[in-house]
């Protein structure tokens, strides 16, 4: 495998992408493609599955035609890919039934609802991990198999499959029906410590096990992609959800290592090793199964998420005009010393873990004559490292492990101002690697470790090298206090709806 390389697929929600990734672990070659966002009703979200696998598969075969590389220069295939977005199938002609539900859609939410109401909670989150929302999968799949007609009754008789995003990129690529334990821990149907679909939950929700993909870990051969797709047979060897390809690919393998992705949103994920019961409204998940030990290993991680984190810079320079571009902020927040006692709280679509408050609305405290553009602006950065704040603090809680430092990438990664006043919120450093396509590389080194083409997650971690370290530099006094007024922000925010 000298020349070789690991082709990873980085399917997201807005664009396909395909990068090729060296034995060091660094991009050889990159294409990406967006692809378009379906609206069809206030608060649902579809994306068309053939437009997905058309624009994957050009991006895939564009870069390996702009390196001059064909299928026996990549070792493996690992893909990533959206979580939770459900795409319903034929068997026999690979055709989609209906568009693809989006994670974000939210048509399910009165369904949910019900079995909240029904005292089914607890049933959820001691099998699954998860909180009942339409955000995952499983309400998904029976609104389409009672929505589509016929479809119930074929799903029942085999004629169907059901898949998140990697599941049906495989079934194009290889024929295979599979998924990962990380993407099935996303569904609401899979049983986190049985490692299976759960009966009792598939009876609940009125879903077939027929309808379901098998299960393999998310390290090791799982299928080769059909001869005719890259002129030879490639292993698909690594499969995760974006999320835990991010937490891999930041090499956080040890338990109580955190990672933290600033997108649109920020995913806080903390490597607990084996499964924990949170008691502080986070998600109990499947990080990884490796298939090269024996027996297979699972990681499971505690997981939280922020509504609003880059989402927030664009509120700035979209809804408020304060900058031209989101690059912008940076500057403008350090234009002042400091917010000058401007806290804002970002909650436009309520707050998430560890609150759980949809209910929740934006707010802006502390402001004065003297607040300026830039009190504003910084203080819209130090809310998103607030709610970063609170998700560790819940983390922390329910591991009884104390943050050591925290691994950081993502778009907003890149604002330094952002990331130091983190560290000093946190009172631990952050740090930035080299390689920030963590998400992509995750699913390579997956790939990779599954067909040998890297010996161990020890040479792995080896390869992950530090591009920058912020140190905390705020007084343990002032880090309270800021805690302390963050706090009684967020109390604010939460009454607004007792309020109104």
């Amino acid at each position: 495998m000298a020349d070789s390389y690991i082709l990873a697929i980085d399917q997201g929600t807005t664009s396909s992408r395909a990068i090729l990734f060296n034995r060091a672990g660094r991009i050889h070659g990159m294409a990406q493609k967006e692809f378009r966002q379906i609206f069809p009703n206030p608060g649902w979200v579809e994306h068309d599955a053939n437009e997905i696998w058309h624009s994957q598969l050009e991006v895939t075969q564009q870069v390996l035609r702009d390196a001059s590389l064909s299928a026996k220069n990549i070792a493996a295939v690992g893909i990533t890919n959206q979580r939770e977005t459900t795409v319903l199938w034929d068997r026999a002609t690979g055709e989609p039934v209906a568009n693809a539900i989006v994670w974000q859609d939210r048509r399910t939410a009165s369904f949910c609802d019900a079995l909240r109401a029904e005292g089914k909670s607890d049933l959820f989150r001691s099998k699954t991990g998860l909180v009942i929302d339409g955000y995952f999968s499983g309400t998904k799949l029976r609104w389409l198999l009672d929505h589509v007609p016929g479809a119930r009754d074929r799903a029942e008789r085999g004629e169907l499959a059901f898949g998140t995003v990697d599941s049906w990129l495989i079934f194009k690529l290889a024929g295979a029906h599979i998924t990962d334990t990380s993407n099935a821990s996303r569904t609401m149907l899979f049983n986190i410590h049985s490692l299976d679909w759960d009966d009792e939950i598939l009876s609940l929700l009125r879903i077939p096990r027929a309808v379901l993909p098998n299960v393999v870990p998310s390290s090791g051969i799982a299928a080769h992609t059909h001869a005719s797709i890259f002129g030879a047979e490639i292993p698909i060897a690594g499969i995760a959800g974006d999320q835990q390809a991010a937490t891999y690919g930041q090499a956080c393998y040890l338990p109580g290592m955190v990672k933290s992705t600033y997108g649109t949103g920020c995913f806080i994920l903390m490597n607990t090793g084996t499964a924990m019961e949170s008691h502080n409204q986070l998600l109990t998940t499947v990080g990884w199964t490796t298939g090269h030990e024996t027996p297979h290993r699972t990681d499971y991680m505690f997981e939280g998420g922020v509504f609003m984190g880059g989402a927030t810079v664009q509120w700035l320079r979209d809804g408020l005009g304060i900058v031209k571009s989101s690059n912008d902020v940076e500057s403008l927040a350090a234009s002042v010393p400091d917010s000058d006692g401007v806290t804002f709280v970002p909650a436009f679509s309520g707050l998430g873990a560890p609150h759980w408050d949809a209910y929740a609305r934006g707010t802006m405290l502390g402001i004065t004559r003297g607040a300026q553009a830039g009190h504003i602006a910084r203080a819209a950065l130090e809310g998103i490292a607030f709610q970063t704040a609170d998700v560790l603090a819940a983390m922390q809680k329910d591991s009884a492990t104390p943050l050591r430092e925290l691994r950081v990438d993502g778009g907003a990664a890149r604002n330094n101002l952002l990331m130091q006043f983190q560290s000093d919120i946190l009172g631990v450093p952050v740090v930035r690697p080299e390689v920030t396509e963590t998400t992509a590389l995750g699913a390579g080194y997956l790939a990779g470790l599954g067909v040998g083409y890297w010996s161990s997650q020890e040479e792995i971690a080896a390869q992950w090298k530090v591009e920058h370290r912020f140190e905390p530099q705020m007084s343990p006094a002032e880090r309270h206090a800021r805690l302390d007024v963050w706090q009684r922000a967020i109390a604010r925010s939460s009454r607004w709806a007792d309020q109104h």
